[in-house]
């Protein structure tokens, strides 16, 4: 039998693999096999082997399929596509995105050319339709060949006034700081465009006709409040993120219809003692827990709000809901996914109140395994609504004071048991809470803590949502799931190698049990490298999503998995509530047919919402943080490296939690080489070297509270153990121990113990 030739062996006539690989690479567009055996100098007999050659090289990764039967080099954009701009260059340029990069690494960087003379300026969000030129390695220029929106964009910041302008529609113009810090320009509002806003100001602004190169100029079209309000900072992000505040009229009317329940068609569980284990601060209330001995297991009844009684497929309230997809929270407010007639009325479980509600009753062996569960629409009566540092206290105090807590931790001790056992992924990531006195200002910046009593609930909810995908799988009606799918093999790969640095090993193949890297977490616990390992580890895992179709929870280690316990705040909630309705017959409000042909879109929809509000509350943090440590510029903290890239280092103070940005240009002089395997920037010359998680000491040099950036340099010379936690003064530029800067710019779940987003 003749032997198979190698894979880089070429028939006879045929390019090699590599002849192939670089020549498409070093095409500026798309090339197919015309294009290729024109350049080779093939005829018709080569036509099938080429076309082997070309399906091999793209099964491997080395050239990307770009349209019917043509290729282009991976990563490489086509000659047109849809980008979406995300700010401005220093010269008031647009700058994109390609939309929806499916590449690897970051998306490449789209220069969009000038608008032609007359039209609106391109403002961040905006959509069009590019024609596209490489001009270096992730780099494009681009130019308009469609605007895919009908209006133009809109520019979010804050009013400066020209001198002598005055503002307030005086005549003088000025000019937009933008409050995005992808956005390196100012934009120009000429005078009599100023719209009556005053200096200090946050503004929506639409772009005017433009000449060309240059700061481009904007109209005020909304007056938002002053910078220096309470609610400046959420104001900013929720307008930053389109997080939709004002509900219809219909919606409202309806919130505001409601009525209690009776207790007709309902299972009656006021004899229960249900009570609500929730933060000090939290604003509503969904879920109600009770625990009690049976023989040697645990009764454990999980009561939710009954929101699909109020809010019914197709209406006014439904169509809101979905828009809105979940709840947003932030320091000094919530963006809730329901008006508050309901949310903080009818559909939370106020103590001593009836309310209607979905409940799930469940049978757990002294093991913590489920032996049986039962689902039923009933009314219920909060006996009380408790804290968690309440119950934490009355526990370690040993009483069962307000309320019977003994059979809680009972429970959950089984729980715990049976989740240590199955092995799951419990990730050790600080989490810092934001305190704001009365005028709305940064007060202090705490630790927030992990009790047994968060964990207590976080496991009861759990179990619930897992008996709820498995009863409608019973029921076979549509479940929307909650998926989280195993890391990639790219992901695990460069994982497996980061942790070979540390001598520690995973399991060959790509079947990695979470356990396998819980083993890891639990083996590096209280060691210096427990923060890094921890980091990396996060960044390895893909995101959580909402899926109709099941692929089980990796993180989790569970096959089925359902968010049925805050319906009040997450619509994929409400829909499973509808499913068990419809399922189990329990009366109306239950899922309508066209309403599950849509899951698709909708699971989309949804996973989409839930990640802008989780941007948005990480945004809010960050900008109350930038005005946090606005007054303490030139101050010294102790800091941890939490990212590393080849523009600089990003650097987290251990006693705020504030992150921000030490550029490469404030450095010490060298040629900085960017290792992305190792997550390091090494000196060259100097031989030093930073890596993700190191401890550093840094002077903050520059805050943004209007962008929430924050500037850092690193100290040299004194180790960050040898001084303080921080927040004295520290050397200035040219000083020992300081870098002179290099000119840069700064730019670059639910509250109090639920924030894991499962």
């Amino acid at each position: 039998m003749p032997r198979k030739p190698p894979p880089d062996a070429a028939p006879k006539g045929l390019p090699s693999r590599d002849d192939v690989r670089t020549f498409i690479r070093e095409q500026p567009g798309r090339v197919g096999k015309r294009e290729i055996s024109r350049a080779f100098g093939l005829g018709p007999e080569h036509r099938v082997a080429l076309r082997g050659l070309l399906k091999d090289l793209a099964g491997e990764g080395e050239v990307a399929p770009a349209g019917h039967r043509r290729f282009s080099a991976p990563g490489r954009l086509p000659e047109s596509m849809v980008v979406q701009i995300t700010g401005t260059d220093p010269d008031g340029d647009a700058v994109a995105r390609p939309v929806g990069w499916e590449g690897g690494g970051p998306p490449p960087t789209v220069f969009m050319a000038p608008e032609p003379k007359g039209r609106p300026a391109l403002a961040p969000g905006e959509r069009v339709v590019a024609r596209l030129r490489e001009i270096g390695p992730g780099k494009y220029e681009g130019r308009t060949l469609k605007r895919l929106t009908d209006a133009p964009g809109r520019v979010l910041g804050v009013f400066r006034a020209n001198r002598g302008g005055g503002g307030g529609g005086g005549g003088g113009g000025g000019r937009i700081e933008p409050t995005d810090k992808k956005s390196k320009a100012e934009w120009v509002v000429p005078p009599g465009e100023e719209g009556g806003a005053e200096p200090g100001e946050i503004v929506l602004a639409s772009p005017l006709p433009a000449g060309g190169y240059g700061l481009k100029p904007a109209r005020v079209i909304e007056r938002l409040g002053s910078m220096g309000d309470a609610r400046s900072v959420s104001l900013i992000v929720i307008h930053t993120h389109d997080i939709p505040t004002e509900f219809p009229e219909g919606a409202v009317a309806e919130a505001e219809r409601a009525r209690g329940v009776t207790a007709r068609g309902r299972t009656d569980l006021r004899e229960l003692l249900l009570v609500t284990i929730d933060s000090e601060d939290a604003r509503d209330f969904d879920d109600a827990v009770h625990a009690e001995p049976d023989g040697d297991g645990f009764f454990l009844t999980v009561a939710i709000a009954d929101v699909s009684h109020y809010v019914r497929p197709g209406s006014a309230l439904d169509r809101s809901a979905w828009t809105r997809g979940n709840s947003c929270y932030f320091p000094d407010r919530v963006v809730p996914m329901l008006p508050e007639a309901l949310s903080n009325g009818w559909c939370s479980l106020r103590p001593n109140e009836d309310r209607g509600c979905l409940f799930v009753r469940m049978r757990v062996g002294d093991d913590g395994q489920k032996i049986s569960h039962t689902f039923g629409r009933g009314i219920m009566r909060s006996a009380a609504r408790l804290t968690y540092e309440q119950v934490q206290e009355a526990h370690d105090a040993g009483t069962d004071t307000p309320l019977p807590i003994s059979p809680l931790y009972a429970a959950f001790r089984s729980l715990l048991a049976a989740r240590n056992a199955r092995g799951t992924l419990d990730l050790d990531l600080p989490e810092r809470k934001v305190i704001l006195d009365d005028a709305g200002r940064v007060a202090s910046v705490q630790p927030r803590p992990r009790l047994d009593s968060h964990r207590l609930i976080e496991e009861f909810m759990v179990l619930a949502n897992v008996c709820a995908a498995e009863e409608l799988e019973r029921l076979h009606q549509p479940c929307m799931y909650r998926v989280h799918a195993p890391p990639s093999d790219e992901k695990l790969e460069n994982l497996r190698g980061f942790l070979r640095g540390f001598d520690i090993s995973l399991p060959p193949g790509n079947q990695i049990h979470p356990r396998d890297l819980d083993r890891v977490l639990k083996k590096v616990a209280g060691t210096e490298e427990a923060p890094l390992i921890n980091e990396v580890m996060l960044r390895s895992q893909s995101q959580a999503a909402y899926s109709p179709d099941n692929i089980g929870h990796f993180g989790l280690s569970l096959a089925r998995y359902a968010h049925f316990t805050s319906p009040i705040r997450r619509y994929a909630d409400l829909l499973v509530h509808r499913a068990l309705i419809a399922g189990l017959k329990l009366g109306p409000g239950g899922l309508e047919a066209d309403e599950a042909a849509r899951f698709p879109d909708t699971a989309e929809h949804i996973t989409a919402t839930e990640r802008r509000a989780a941007l948005a509350e990480r945004d809010a943090i960050d900008r109350y943080l930038a005005a946090y440590m606005a007054d303490k510029v030139g101050a010294v903290f102790a800091a941890r490296i939490s990212g590393v890239t080849r523009f600089g280092l990003f650097v987290t103070v251990a006693q705020s939690g504030a992150s921000g940005l030490v550029p490469v240009s404030s450095l010490p002089d060298d040629f900085w080489m960017h290792d992305e395997a190792t997550a390091s920037l090494n000196g060259r010359r100097t031989r030093l070297s930073f890596r993700l998680a190191q401890e550093v000491e840094v002077r903050l040099a520059e805050a943004s509270p209007v962008t929430g950036g924050l500037l850092f340099h690193i100290m040299q010379g004194v180790p960050a153990s040898a001084r303080g936690a921080g927040g004295r003064p520290g050397p200035g530029p040219g000083q020992p121990g300081g870098f002179k800067p290099g000119g840069f710019k700064p730019g670059g779940a639910k509250p109090g113990g639920r924030a894991r987003r499962q």
